[in-house]
């Protein structure tokens, strides 16, 4: 049966930022629309990766400054993650989404001009303060209409195709140099996408926040409610493990053009081995949504999370071989990205079930202390960068392990939990 997804409390036919929709928001659609408004970020990210080398050359950065690009934007993003849920949670979810899309396009266009590397630096930085918004809101507009596993399910199919986006972006971006032989059109190409979002959202998506629900702006309301997402201990380990697991990819995104391109030499099929391996985290977040109602957010996570241990040990033993290549490097780091679409989703999940009633002042939280730390770990693990894996390898394997005690610590030590159901 199709479900639908329609505005809620009593004024669920009162517009709110703009005419409701002439129909209801299908199940499917709703959840295209949250995973493509996720992925802006990724093709943010992800596009200008194989324009580097470019842009490093144009703008004068040197040596693995040229990370920053993709660093300081992440960093941004994390810090921006905590303004957006409380005044969501106050004004509805529709007005702060729009505002954070503005800011992302008001930003694309502004990098297109620039003319030294410092200044576009501080504009990645700026438009990710803003565009956290459309990071934090799709799981609090998610978690307004589900919650338990069916949560899971759906962020999972959410991952999916949100996923795919970093799996093409280099694609695109190496598309669009050849095509304009000029990086500045990558900008302009993200700016584009996000305005056709931005029109998808505005007739399409009705407002989520139940009236009841509303949070007041007061200080001390959001300290409280921030405070309480964070500290929760059946829940902090996840939100400080999937810090830690994304913290080593967010390592790989940043040092992958030089590791691909210098360590191995492969700079000519960068966009196609990044496509493999992001590739292979969305089909295994899309058999996630397939599995995770029948056997629980829980035991799919614990159970990937020891076989992303594993897997990361083998790439720490690969690496210190003097004769390392491609044929090990990639398969390694394709079936941890896949594990880690079986990690990703659940954690999130698992994270925000226990808060329906402040849904986005709790994203707000979880994903400041997500991605903040998580961007920074990455940074610091890109800019170990040595002309080797070693760095990547031995980050991805210390940084699964604290995960796993993190999760035993929220767990109280017992592992591998029965299915919840759908939680109000």
């Amino acid at each position: 049966m199709r479900r639908e997804i329609t505005g809620s409390g009593p004024d669920e036919t009162r517009p709110s930022a703009a005419a409701a929709p002439a129909r209801r928001l299908g199940e499917r659609e709703l959840i295209a629309m949250m995973a493509l408004l996720m992925a802006l970020n990724a093709l943010g990210i992800d596009a200008i990766l194989p324009a580097l080398d470019e842009l490093a050359r144009t703008l004068g950065a040197e040596g693995n400054n040229r990370q920053f690009i993709v660093g300081s934007y992440l960093f941004a993003v994390g810090i921006g993650n905590l303004w957006p849920g409380a005044f969501a949670d106050r004004f509805g979810r529709r007005p702060i989404l729009f505002a954070g899309l503005g800011i992302y396009i008001a930003l694309s266009l502004a990098c297109v001009f620039v003319t030294d590397f410092t200044t576009l630096i501080v504009l990645r930085a700026v438009q990710g303060l803003g565009a956290a918004a459309i990071i934090v809101l799709p799981p609090a507009i998610i978690r307004d209409r589900v919650g338990g596993d069916k949560m899971a399910r759906m962020m999972s199919l959410i991952f999916v195709i949100f996923l795919l986006v970093p799996a093409i972006a280099p694609s695109i971006g190496q598309g669009i140099l050849a095509l304009f032989g000029n990086w500045r059109w990558i900008f302009v190409a993200t700016a584009a996408a996000a305005s056709a979002m931005g029109l998808w959202v505005w007739f399409r998506l009705p407002e989520t926040l139940d009236e009841k629900d509303r949070q007041p702006i007061r200080v001390a309301v959001i300290a409280r409610n921030m405070r309480k997402a964070v500290t929760l201990r059946t829940t902090v380990g996840y939100t400080l493990g999937s810090a830690l697991v994304f913290g080593g990819l967010f390592g790989f995104i940043n040092s992958s053009q030089q590791l691909i391109g210098e360590a191995f030499g492969a700079g000519d099929a960068f966009p196609m081995i990044f496509a493999i391996c992001a590739g292979c985290m969305a089909v295994a977040s899309w058999s996630n949504s397939r599995i995770v109602e029948r056997y629980g957010a829980r035991r799919v996570s614990h159970i990937a999370l020891f076989g992303f241990i594993i897997v990361a040990a083998l790439q720490l033993w690969f690496a210190n071989q003097p004769d390392e290549t491609l044929w090990t490097f990639v398969p390694l780091m394709a079936a941890n990205m896949s594990l880690l679409g079986f990690i990703g989703a659940n954690f999130g999940s698992i994270a925000l079930q226990p808060f329906k009633q402040i849904a986005g002042a709790a994203s707000s939280a979880q994903g400041f202390l997500r991605m903040s730390s998580g961007a920074a770990l990455g940074a610091a693990i890109g800019y170990a960068y040595d002309g080797t894996a070693r760095p990547l390898a031995t980050a991805l394997l210390v940084t699964a392990t604290l995960s796993l005690i993190f999760v035993l610590f929220s767990e109280r030590g017992e592992l591998f939990g029965p299915p919840r159901p759908e939680a109000e």
